[in-house]
């Protein structure tokens, strides 16, 4: 007769990037429950609008995340640009795009990096964060920044890019792409790496839906939404078509990250050439009054920001959604039944930030 045992995982764990905490109920080896603990990291983010003006807290939405920053700089500004009522020039939409397309290839490599070392693959770990390191030279290049790039402002960007730079960004992410692919092929025909993914935390379309999820998971659950199909910054004027699998299972969630490398740099191509000359910004009078709610599509998934404004220079209320937010109750839905060994890897194939999570 097999006895229930209570296991602590993390906050702190040897593979993991991220501290999670979860109480793993166990039956000998096997998962039977998980229960999440959400609040070891507080910043106080939101209630900063109190101490900064809705031209600066852009600034405090940018860290909310760092491998994220550029879309929560992004998201925040269009909200409060909806409030406003300003047009934001073609240029500066073109950039974002640009821009937010770059981050999603860092991330998805960052990420690529840390399963990979969690299988012990140490040679895939130190490839693609060396490939990671041409797209944050071109961040470098073009916005001052790695990690953290502040060129979103409300009323477009800040910086622009000469031809020189666009050029860059064509010759690194050609050259990124041809590197890719012998990596992408090497990861996912790995026998190693199809033993333990496939048909390991299989996520079924009914409760990627019912419980939902959002981002890759989702999506590896051939449930075909992506937040970039609304049409926000330039994706209206671009091919976008969402990555899926119908496997719903770790290596089909790998699957799909994987392949929205290659998407990016299609987008960030076509965006290059169709971008406009023109101002970059757009000028920003008086204070914003009302409320609005914007979603974009971050590395992991929708994210979703609400901005409520009352005519002075600070906002009322800021409040944001975070992808991790919204995958944690699918995340302990496909972990009941899963090996106690095999939770490690389960965890980081929904590329969790518990740093978005925990404001």
């Amino acid at each position: 007769m097999s006895t229930r045992s209570i296991v602590p995982f993390g906050p702190q764990h040897p593979v993991l990037p991220e501290p999670v905490h979860l109480d793993l109920v166990l039956e000998d080896e096997m998962v039977v429950d998980a229960v999440p603990s959400i609040g070891y990291i507080h910043r106080g983010l939101e209630k900063l609008v109190d101490k900064r003006d809705f031209k600066q807290y852009v600034y405090i939405a940018e860290r909310v995340c760092g491998i994220c920053s550029c879309g929560h700089g992004l998201g925040y500004c269009q909200a409060v640009e909806q409030v406003m009522g300003i047009e934001v020039p073609d240029r500066a939409r073109y950039l974002r795009t640009i821009w937010m397309e770059m981050s999603r290839v860092h991330s998805h490599l960052l990420w690529l990096g840390l399963l990979a070392d969690a299988m012990g693959f140490e040679s895939l770990f130190m490839e693609s964060w060396r490939l990671r390191e041409k797209i944050l030279d071109l961040f470098d290049e073009t916005t001052g920044g790695r990690i953290i790039h502040s060129v979103n402002q409300v009323g477009g960007v800040q910086k622009d890019m000469d031809q020189g730079m666009l050029d860059d960004i064509l010759r690194v992410t050609r050259d990124l792409e041809k590197d890719m692919k012998p990596v992408i092929d090497t990861f996912l025909q790995d026998y190693t790496v199809q033993s333990r993914l496939k048909g390991v935390g299989v996520l079924s379309k009914e409760d990627a839906i019912g419980l939902g999820a959002v981002g890759p998971m989702l999506r590896a659950s051939g449930v075909s939404y992506d937040a970039r199909l609304l049409g926000y910054a330039a994706y209206g004027e671009l091919s976008v078509e969402p990555v899926l699998s119908t496997e719903g299972d770790s290596y089909g969630r790998c699957a799909v990250r994987l392949q929205e490398i290659l998407q990016s740099f299609a987008l960030i191509r076509e965006a290059i050439g169709k971008i406009p000359a023109g101002p970059v910004s757009a000028p920003v009078k008086g204070n914003p009054d009302g409320e609005y709610f914007f979603r974009i599509e971050q590395p992991r998934g929708e994210a979703i920001y609400y901005v409520k404004c009352n005519g002075t220079k600070n906002l009322e209320r800021f409040r944001l959604r975070t992808p991790t937010t919204s995958n944690i109750p699918p995340m302990v839905q496909l972990l009941k039944g899963s090996q106690l060994a095999d939770v490690p890897l389960l965890i980081l194939t929904i590329d969790p930030c518990v740093s978005c999570t925990e404001r």
